[in-house]
């Protein structure tokens, strides 16, 4: 596609594939982008609380460069490792200092990425991530649990809390820690992107209807997408149009029918009390780290969490079964959509499997956070059927690209993305491989998925068939959505 760099350029949805892509369009030279989200981020700062429900908008972010023998990602994920840093450096000295921030505020906190199993030895993964990590030099920040020298290593190199923060036996205390990895304060990551956007001249559009998507403008004669059209009614033309909305974006495109679904993710939030200054101390991300607990052993693991952010919230989360919401569509046709705390029809309930998998973990390695009052979240995802993300020009129709697929891993690459999206659109070439993984595809004849989207109204991950909590609870109630 052929642009100029005053060719006017709309970019739907201020998340992490939107932010990213608009800082690198604006980094590239073009003069006249803008953003459109029906969130008021400027004013919510990208807070769950405040009505925020992409997954963007969260406390806080895995941030690995752990990818098993998938060697590209981890050398994206170790740039994107680079550049976080350089933001916080920005912060400290007062070069990018967004609303709202303070000097002593930081994006990423390197307070390590622990991985841990029930079962003796490393998953395949592990080993592969540790020999990956040896190949570029970085050996020594994979630490083996079981091992006494790099037990004492961890503790000569600051991260002797890491190590074992579930007070296991030691000798069945199985896993890996990375210090190289730890945690992105999301919301903050969101805020100085959007800053960063707004500083190199992308106008932004955040908010009610103004920046809330209806349709869009179409030359019919040449099946050409021309813009968007605005719930006030306002035509935003563009040359491009660039549809990055998150957990939306497959009900918003129906062409990803069979390469991307909307899935959930469910989550919980243990208020620590003020006051308790112990439990304040054990929990802070100087003393905790980032964690994973039998994360790819399916429903009955995948398992995260985090150290407490500074209102004293601890998350937990389960990604162990992927649920959707499975609702007709205008078309006809049955897609996953989701469903929030701040969605027409609403929910702060869990599944009851998800609970069951949170509260078991919880009663025997933290049995502190039982008592203390818990929220409940529902994190809206789009998965890839080869948990690739897609950034590509929809086939067939002119002017219109699709940034999307995150697929519950895209967060860490805010920083360096957008350069792959720009990269696409201006038809570059790509020494890494990236854009051929991440273009316009379908499953072929006996390929397997790795994950297994479009399972429709009959799906046993779907909400409706799944039994739940109570609103804000990991306590069952015997009822359905």
């Amino acid at each position: 596609m052929s642009l100029s760099t005053s060719s006017p350029i709309v970019v739907v949805g201020a998340g992490v594939f939107g932010l990213s892509t608009a800082v690198h369009l604006a980094q590239r030279g073009y003069t006249n982008v803008k953003v459109l989200d029906k969130q008021a981020y400027k004013q919510s700062r990208y807070a769950y609380d405040a009505g925020c429900d992409a997954a963007s908008a969260d406390m806080n972010k895995i941030m690995r460069a752990g990818y098993g023998s998938q060697l590209e990602y981890q050398t994206l994920a170790l740039d994107s490792v680079s550049h976080f840093k350089q933001w916080n450096e920005e912060i400290k000295s007062g070069q990018t200092l967004p609303p709202g921030f303070t000097k002593s505020d930081i994006i990423y906190c390197n307070n390590g990425n622990l991985t841990v199993n029930d079962r003796e030895g490393l998953t395949q993964f592990d080993i592969d991530t540790v020999k990956n990590f040896a190949a570029v030099g970085l050996e020594k920040t994979q630490l083996i649990l079981t091992n006494p020298d790099h037990v004492k290593q961890a503790e000569a190199e600051g991260f002797g809390f890491a190590v074992n923060p579930f007070r296991r036996r030691p000798e069945e205390n199985h896993g890996v820690l990375d210090t190289y990895g730890g945690m992105v304060y999301a919301d903050r990551a969101c805020r100085f992107a959007l800053y960063k956007a707004e500083v190199l001249g992308v106008q932004l559009v955040l908010g009610g209807a103004a920046g809330t998507f209806s349709s869009f403008l179409r030359d019919a004669n040449f099946n050409k997408i021309v813009g968007v059209q605005t719930e006030d009614g306002v035509y935003h033309r563009a040359e491009l149009t660039i549809m990055a909305c998150g957990g939306w974006t497959p009900s918003l495109i129906p062409e990803l029918d069979g390469l991307c679904e909307t899935t959930s993710g469910s989550v919980t939030i243990f208020q620590l009390p003020q006051g308790n200054q112990p439990l304040w101390d054990r929990f802070a991300p100087e003393n905790f780290p980032t964690w994973k607990y039998k994360i790819r052993d399916g429903a009955a693991g995948g398992l995260y969490g985090f150290a407490r952010d500074s209102q004293g919230r601890v998350k937990i989360g389960y990604r162990g079964t992927k649920y959707t919401n499975p609702q007709a569509q205008p078309d006809g046709a049955v897609r996953s959509v989701p469903i929030t705390r701040w969605t027409r029809e609403s929910t702060r309930k869990l599944p009851h499997q998800a609970a069951e998998v949170i509260k078991g973990f919880v009663q025997q390695y933290l049995p502190e956070l039982l008592s203390c009052p818990m929220q409940a979240r529902l994190c809206w995802y789009t998965d890839s059927f080869d948990n690739h993300f897609v950034i590509d020009f929809l086939p067939g129709t002119e002017g219109l690209f699709v940034a999307t697929g995150g697929s519950g891993h895209g967060f860490k690459f805010l920083p360096n993305l957008g350069k792959y999206v720009v990269d696409k659109i201006e038809g570059k070439e790509d020494e890494s491989g990236f854009l051929g993984k991440w273009k316009w595809r379908s499953l072929k004849s006996g390929e397997k998925a790795f994950n297994n989207i479009m399972e429709g109204t009959r799906s046993a991950r779907a909400l409706h068939r799944q039994t739940l909590t109570r609103e804000d609870s990991l306590s069952t109630q015997m009822s359905l959505l």
